[in-house]
């Protein structure tokens, strides 16, 4: 199991997601500046020696977002000044969400590519860059200004390993409503076009006043990037809504969500409006929290129907879900509704189990019973992810085994 990783002072701190590349390599400052003088103007130390950056400093915060996002992805990337500068490790804990989402097989697939759509993805075009460079995958990236399509384009054609991967759409605000605001994805997404994903880092506020409250970070933001009428809860409500008419044109809808409060918000509306799934996670960059939002109405895959590929099938759970008692729930599953044996082991967090097959006449020679292993990880805080694994591999062994793991998911 994962568990909290120290502090230099031996003080836990919150995980971010496992497969971050800075998860357990956090970026060294001093190295950085080592190989990038350019970096090093903004490196300073601190009594005990550890090199820290100015964050209240914008050009500070972009230049090693430039140096992280060259050394670490290959990739050549700018932004004009005062523009919203992203942190690399934050926006890739998202990016690698969207991949535990594709990869839980939870709701059917749309297309077998994976393509996303990123909603305002401003002069960084973050989210295509790290998705492109990271896992292959296309975009499509719409804004609604033409500094931050003319400076994603440049972001993307800077690349080109992977510059025929991401389109940069305008977004045609002609057809703004006072009330609403330009379009979010109905008017953007063109006919018979499907995605995988659509992703949002949302205007977080209601107003610049209320955007300039938090006096430890300066990350940078126009209005345009930063603001909107109703803030985040308004904006991402209207990605609901149009959500609601594009229901089989995206697989998963998301967004970033930054306060815990307007979280539960959305998640009701997602549930109200007819949603067949609804996730939910927590995004961590040292002290700073984000939330991520995922929710889907395609009908929830049925795993008699999918092939157990290795031997093995999956499925992730978010939320205030504890390893050993859904391991406990699992045990009392099998034993009460398939009439299973089975033996827990709590120190490993898995579950060895064996269903005794039927007396059958055929000469099939099939094992008398089926034997398969449910094992319980911590993903990241509040996000488990539950394998089981087929000890022998046969047809009749594998539809059976797909069939009570399909009922225990539900």
């Amino acid at each position: 199991m994962a568990g909290k990783r120290k502090r230099r002072n031996g003080q836990p701190t919150r995980d971010i997601h496992p497969r971050n590349k800075y998860c357990d390599n956090p970026p060294d400052f001093a190295l950085l500046a080592s190989l990038h003088p350019s970096l090093e103007p903004y490196v300073f130390y601190s009594r005990d020696g550890r090199p820290k950056i100015d964050w209240t400093d914008f050009n500070a915060t972009r230049e090693l977002t430039r140096v992280l996002l060259l050394q670490d992805h290959g990739l050549n990337w700018w932004i004009p000044d005062g523009h919203l500068c992203p942190t690399v490790v934050n926006r890739s804990n998202y990016i690698h969400w969207i991949e535990d989402l594709l990869a839980t097989n939870v709701v059917e697939n749309v297309d077998a590519s994976k393509k996303g759509f990123d909603i305002g993805t401003g002069t960084n075009c973050i989210y295509p860059l790290l998705g492109a460079s990271i896992f292959g995958w296309s975009f499509v990236g719409s804004d609604i200004t033409d500094v931050a399509v003319e400076w994603a384009s440049r972001n993307v054609n800077a690349n080109p390993h992977i510059s025929d991967l991401i389109e940069i759409r305008r977004v045609d605000t002609t057809s703004t409503h006072e009330e609403d605001g330009p379009p979010v994805l109905l008017g953007v997404v063109k006919e018979g076009e499907t995605f995988e994903f659509c992703m949002c880092n949302p205007p977080f506020f209601d107003s610049m006043e209320e955007a300039g409250l938090n006096p430890k970070t300066c990350c940078g933001g126009t209005p345009d990037e930063m603001v909107c009428s109703g803030g985040e809860l308004a904006f991402i409500s209207r990605i609901i809504e149009d959500s609601t008419k594009l229901k089989h044109t995206f697989r998963w809808f998301t967004s970033m969500v930054g306060r815990k409060v307007n979280l539960n918000v959305l998640v009701s509306k997602c549930w109200n409006v007819g949603a067949t799934v609804v996730k939910t996670t927590e995004f961590v960059q040292g002290r700073t929290s984000r939330w991520g939002l995922g929710w889907s109405f395609l009908p929830t895959t049925s795993l008699k129907k999918m092939a157990v590929h290795n031997g093995s099938l999956s499925f992730m759970l978010q939320g205030q879900y504890n390893a050993f008692n859904m391991l406990k729930s699992a045990e009392s599953y099998f034993i009460s509704h398939c009439g299973a044996s089975c033996k827990l082991d709590s120190t490993a967090f898995r579950l060895d189990v064996c269903i005794h097959r039927p007396p059958s006449s055929s000469d099939d020679e099939e094992p008398e019973a089926i034997n398969f292993q449910i094992s319980v990880f911590e993903q990241m805080p509040g996000s488990l992810l539950v394998k089981g694994s087929l000890a022998r591999r046969s047809f009749v062994a594998a539809d059976l085994f797909s069939s009570v793991f399909h009922r225990l998911q539900e």
